[in-house]
């Protein structure tokens, strides 16, 4: 069986309605079916464009194309994480860490509300659309939080992805207007932390 050439639209872990009351039907229904397919259609459509100038031997604005291809492929990959990354409030989101990433967090930071400060400010100032995002470094041990704006910028080759959240607009202001601090707060109950701890422990192996 060949692998597959285009991206596709990954079902959800859990049901529409299950986030609420921290994201709505609505919005989730929103933000996956309309936002996170939008980076699948784009993506794909540019590796289209791709393998046609290819075959017809056509020179291409490559600069231009390849940003644009890491926009989409950079919006699909944090979207795929930050859908993995929550769980329903009470069935497997919320509360905090435990095991070796506990352990970590509490090596780095000084304790989990400390991390948790940082972050929360983190996601809050984002300038305009973007992520806070909780990374790897392999090389030095350390678990990092990061800014990324708009998917394709300062996102580090070979840090792996631990934690995201979305502050893009479309992630929130249906069920919190301009108020994207709510949204962070609410967002810690519904984090999926055997997940992330999970990834986690696969990375120390």
């Amino acid at each position: 069986m060949e692998p597959a050439r285009k991206y596709s639209l990954p079902e959800l872990p859990f049901a529409y309605t299950a986030l609420a009351p921290y994201i709505s039907e609505e919005q989730l229904k929103l933000h996956h079916l309309k936002h996170h397919q939008g980076y699948v259609t784009g993506a794909n459509a540019v590796l289209e464009k791709l393998d046609k100038a290819r075959k017809d031997s056509t020179d291409l604005d490559l600069k231009a194309m390849l940003k644009e291809l890491s926009f989409h492929i950079g919006g699909f990959r944090l979207h795929d994480r930050f859908w993995e990354n929550l769980a329903p409030a009470g069935k497997g989101g919320g509360g905090v860490p435990q095991g070796d990433l506990a352990k970590a967090i509490d090596d780095e930071f000084g304790n989990f509300e400390r991390f948790k400060k940082e972050f929360t400010q983190t996601a809050t100032s984002v300038e305009g659309s973007g992520w806070a995002v909780v990374t790897y470094c392999e090389k030095t041990k350390r678990p990092l939080i990061q800014q990324v704006e708009k998917h394709n910028v300062n996102i580090i080759p070979g840090f792996a992805i631990l934690l995201v959240i979305d502050v893009w607009e479309h992630a929130y202001y249906l069920d919190y207007k301009n108020d994207r601090a709510k949204f962070v707060e609410s967002f810690w109950n519904i984090v999926n932390w055997d997940r992330v701890s999970r990834r986690f422990d696969e990375l120390k192996k």
